[in-house]
């Protein structure tokens, strides 16, 4: 099974990983951990950038870490040294070294995530209100996100529409509806045997394709009724498909992509013997989640807010930009895409810029951005 498309993938600027004995060079001739921490922090570096060996000099982000990558390191570290980190912390120590010695000062602890009661009435975290609250506004398929893996050889239906309705099972966000109560949407987590997605089978020739795939990734979700996922097999020949599985934003995130492959693989191998799949559980769903946000920011979140609101109060509504046709009365979300590519030269100049600052390459970018408009 291939991937052929993922356009909910996650934008990231994606950098070459140097090597050698310079900066950013992977730990070549430097000291070896000298403590525990140390010893964990070299291993959460290499395994979110993806290299076999981190050294305790080297920098997180000439190693080609970007936003995306950081945020994802700041979670394991929470998870395995139970301590709190933020962005702005990993970028002013963004070494193992540092990392370890900012540890060592002291870091603000965070409870962890665990298993939690569920109340009667779940409540949407807080990315779920804004995208539930955008979903009701523009009723679009705006933040739709469609999976699509091509698969060549032959296709057991019943193996495949079991598979799928294994990982639903298995994970509450992808059996979860939004229905609304007292003018507040909430979470229902439906049970595994009333949350069953159905496998739409579509023969089609192969110049159908494109337009049967732009109708099935791109029709609206219904949330309040609706499961956030849906999966289509498209079949152009015996032995040639497109598995197309199209999610709701609400309910995934570029992340998102390789566990649900992961999962799906493993339920549809064991389906195929005529097995279920054997999964360990899951410490935590989503709506854990949710009930910790909940709680850790029940303190704070007046006060971000209130902060907030002041410092956005005299922003403009839209900027006056000298655009070749003007604003419509509600949003399209049809644009045009240019390509372009940088010079090799300037990319250079760009990344040494993003290193002097201690930033990415995409933060420079979108100061430009930024400055420009």
């Amino acid at each position: 099974m291939t991937q052929a498309q993922s356009p909910a993938a996650a934008e990231q600027t994606d950098a070459t990983v140097p090597s050698g004995d310079g900066p950013g060079g992977a730990g070549r001739g430097e000291r070896g951990p000298r403590s525990v921490r140390e010893e964990v922090l070299c291993r959460l570096f290499a395994q979110v950038l993806g290299v076999p060996t981190v050294g305790v000099t080297d920098n997180f982000f000439a190693l080609g870490g970007h936003s995306l990558r950081a945020a994802q390191l700041l979670s394991r570290i929470r998870s395995v040294l139970g301590v709190e980190l933020g962005v702005r912390e990993l970028f002013g120590s963004p070494t193992v070294a540092e990392l370890a010695d900012l540890l060592a000062d002291g870091a603000a602890a965070r409870p962890a995530v665990t298993a939690r009661a569920r109340p009667a009435v779940v409540p949407l975290s807080f990315a779920q209100q804004r995208l539930w609250f955008l979903d009701r506004l523009e009723q679009s398929p705006t933040y739709n996100a469609p999976f699509a893996f091509r698969v060549r050889g032959p296709v057991d239906v019943d193996a495949l529409q079991s598979a799928v309705n294994d990982v639903v099972g298995r994970h509450e966000a992808l059996r979860t509806v939004f229905p609304v109560r007292d003018d507040e949407p909430f979470q229902e987590i439906l049970a595994p045997e009333h949350a069953t997605v159905k496998v739409a089978v579509v023969p089609c020739a192969a110049e159908e394709l494109a337009s049967l795939f732009h109708d099935a990734a791109f029709a609206p979700f219904d949330l309040a009724v609706e499961l956030p996922l849906r999966a289509s097999l498209f079949t152009t020949a015996p032995d040639e498909h497109v598995l197309l599985l199209t999610l709701h934003h609400i309910a995934s995130d570029g992340w998102s992509e390789a566990p649900l492959l992961r999962d799906l693989s493993a339920a549809y191998r064991a389906r195929l013997t005529d097995s279920a799949p054997v999964w360990e559980a899951l410490a935590v769903q989503y709506a854990d989640y949710t009930l910790w946000q909940r709680e850790l920011l029940a303190e704070v979140g007046g006060q971000q807010a209130e902060f907030w609101a002041e410092a956005l109060q005299d922003l403009p509504q839209e900027l006056a930009l000298p655009t070749d046709r003007p604003r419509p009365p509600q949003p399209t979300h049809s644009g045009g895409l240019i390509r372009f590519e940088l010079p090799a030269d300037l990319h250079g100049r760009l990344e040494s810029l993003a290193r002097e600052q201690g930033a990415t390459l995409f933060m420079v970018l979108q100061a430009g951005l930024a400055a420009l408009l």
